[in-house]
């Protein structure tokens, strides 16, 4: 998808009497022209959290080949220098022989008998002047570092512009990471800034450049720092008008999808752990101190009813213990991969006051929300440093986020309200469904228009990009119309039982296609007029409604790592419709089917 930026100057620090304006250069290109001018009360609090975010946004955990340093620095030299030999010396050279040459040709019509000797002066000089050609490798050259630059060092030219979003009760700074495994989000209060004029509500993109994050570094506890976010841009009183800046970028598709993924999966519950900046210190710092050289590379959270939390980091099979106490339900221990992307969380560790952890289970994303006061960031991590948000678990779905809905009317709500609760959307929408409700929410974040904000548990109205985004970004898949399907087929062999420790087990035969069906290999056997195989799906969820294990025979949820990372449409339908009754009271070692499950509910 192809976008169009356009700033009126890039984004700057300008002197002011007393102090600094931190001038954001907004987008000219969208419909809404936001603007925003405000006075910080905590200037290095915002330093930090915005050079997280910058971090963040050029971070890339993918593996990286080798890097040769010092051969590439040597061949740009190489090239600069045969460039200049080229300058000073060739077009001498080439003068030269075209005389030699005429001079030669004209002793040749007069002395036949020198003609051989002739030849072979010429080939010598041909052989000369190859040895000296600075341009004979040059192609080679050329395209061998070209390619260095394609497989490598892309991603580096390729950093794209945070989201910025002015709300009535906010400010907010949206970002992904290079390989799009890491999602950030900076929320200020407005109670941090003392306004100036009224701002101008909506989102743009702003340049923020690595020159723009160096002059940041520079804000000390005496410096007056004034956030401005302006459509006319930034300019030093120089007496010359800065020049227009305008992006061409080519968006990719996970960029985008991203975002509406990672708002599908912050809606998710999950289990919050509050741990102290002094537990985040020790995560990281044992991080920092021990780079791991083998598998297996995670960190498995041991969470036990009243207890402190304990940490397992592999392959060194040392533990530390946290001051956070767990306080769920029941035992618990989640593995989590790709740790090394929460280092970029230790330049918030001296400023944060506490962080939340929110584990949603077993390969399922972690969400860390560190609490800076009037500020809160954000920091979403997906399964694995290699997993972007796109790939794995349809989060929407999981989330109930099913076709379109009520779309049209939430979005002119939310267009209003700017920021609303679930709850608070379903009863201004009385006249719709709440399966409706919460369809045209996930419709919402598809098309980019809205995000949900974990820190505060609120859907709010964004619009990502500054022209409308494709709809095969956004149409329904496959996978939702599959979930759709079964779901509408009902649930009549639903069994539901409870164990003695309050799991839920929750099964549901759906029919598969039979591989075997009409296969001349079983011929006579019972496999071969039969169509239909049962998927035998089975779920169980624990009391803090994480699901423990899961079961299909089906091919698709056979083919995958067998988890909630990659679940299968059957898995899908059954979880939405359990995800209903989890707050039945049921009786141990019982089975309810659904004509029981009714009965209760009416």
């Amino acid at each position: 998808m192809k976008v169009n930026y356009k700033y009126a100057s890039p984004s700057m620090c300008v002197p002011k009497e007393n102090g600094m304006v931190l001038g954001f250069s907004s987008d000219l290109s969208r419909e809404e022209q936001v603007s925003f001018v405000g006075k910080l009360k905590n200037p290095l609090i915002f330093r930090d959290a915005m050079l997280m975010l910058r971090e963040i946004v050029v971070s890339d955990s993918r593996q990286q080949k080798k890097e040769r340093v010092e051969f590439f620095a040597w061949l740009d030299q190489e090239i600069e220098r045969r460039v200049l030999l080229h300058q000073e010396y060739l077009p001498e050279v080439r003068k030269n022989l075209e005389q030699s040459i005429n001079e030669i040709m004209q002793e040749i019509e007069e002395k036949d008998s020198e003609i051989r000797k002739l030849i072979d002066v010429k080939s010598k000089l041909k052989k000369e002047i190859d040895e000296h050609d600075v341009w004979r490798n040059y192609y080679k050259l050329e395209r061998d570092f070209w390619k260095f630059i394609r497989d490598r060092d892309t991603s580096l030219w390729f950093v794209l512009d945070p989201v910025i979003t002015v709300h009535k009760d906010q400010v907010s700074f949206e970002a992904f990471s290079l390989d799009e495994s890491t999602y950030g989000c900076l929320s200020i209060d407005m109670d941090e800034f003392d306004l100036v004029g009224e701002p101008k509500l909506g989102t743009t993109n702003i340049d923020f450049s690595a020159k723009l994050a160096k002059e940041m570094e520079r804000f000390r506890t005496y410096t007056n720092v004034e956030l401005a976010i302006n459509p006319g841009g930034f300019t030093v009183d120089t007496g010359v008008m800065p020049e227009y800046v305008e992006k061409k970028i080519e968006l990719p598709e996970t960029w985008i999808k991203g975002f509406n993924q990672v708002s599908s999966a912050s809606s998710l519950e999950g289990i919050d752990i509050e741990i102290s900046p002094t537990d985040m210190y020790d995560i990281c710092s044992f991080l920092r101190r021990n780079k791991e050289k083998s598998s297996p590379r995670y960190m498995k959270w041991i969470l036990e009813p009243g207890k402190q939390v304990r940490i397992l980091f592999e392959p060194f099979g040392k533990e530390i213990i946290l001051g956070a106490v767990y306080n769920g339900k029941k035992k618990r221990e989640e593995k989590i991969w790709g740790r090394r992307r929460w280092l970029v969380i230790e330049k918030i560790i001296p400023i944060a006051k506490v962080f939340t952890i929110r584990l949603l289970g077993f390969g399922m994303p972690q969400f860390i929300i560190g609490d800076l006061g009037s500020m809160q960031m954000t920091i979403g991590f997906s399964s694995w440093s290699a997993n972007d948000w796109v790939k794995g678990t349809a989060f929407n779905i999981l989330a109930g986020f099913v076709g379109n809905g009520s779309y049209g009317e939430v979005y002119k709500l939310m267009k209003t309200e700017r920021a609303l609760t679930i709850e608070s959307i379903n009863e201004k929408l009385q006249s719709n469904s709440k399966v409706n409700n919460k369809a045209g929410i996930g419709m919402l974040f598809k098309r980019g228009e809205g995000y949900f904000d974990a820190a505060n548990n609120l859907v709010r109205f964004r619009k990502l990009c500054n022209i409308p985004i494709n709809e095969e970004l956004y149409e329904t898949t496959s996978m939702e119309l599959e979930v759709d399907e079964k779901l509408k087929q009902g649930m009549r062999n639903l069994v539901i039982s409870v164990t003695e420790n309050k799991e839920f087990i929750i099964k549901q035969s759906f029919n598969i296609p039979n591989s075997k069906y009409q296969n001349w290999r079983y011929q006579g056997t019972p496999e071969y007029n039969k169509r239909y195989e049962l998927s035998n799906t089975e779920i169980i969820i624990d009391l803090d409604g994480q699901i423990n294990s899961l079961k299909c025979k089906c091919s698709e949820f056979n083919r995958g790592p067998r988890n909630i990372s990659a679940p299968c449409s059957h898995i899908l339908a059954l979880y939405l419709t359990a995800s209903k009754i989890l707050k039945l009271e049921l009786e141990p070692n019982k089975d309810y089917r659904i004509e029981d499950i009714m009965e209760m509910l009416l």
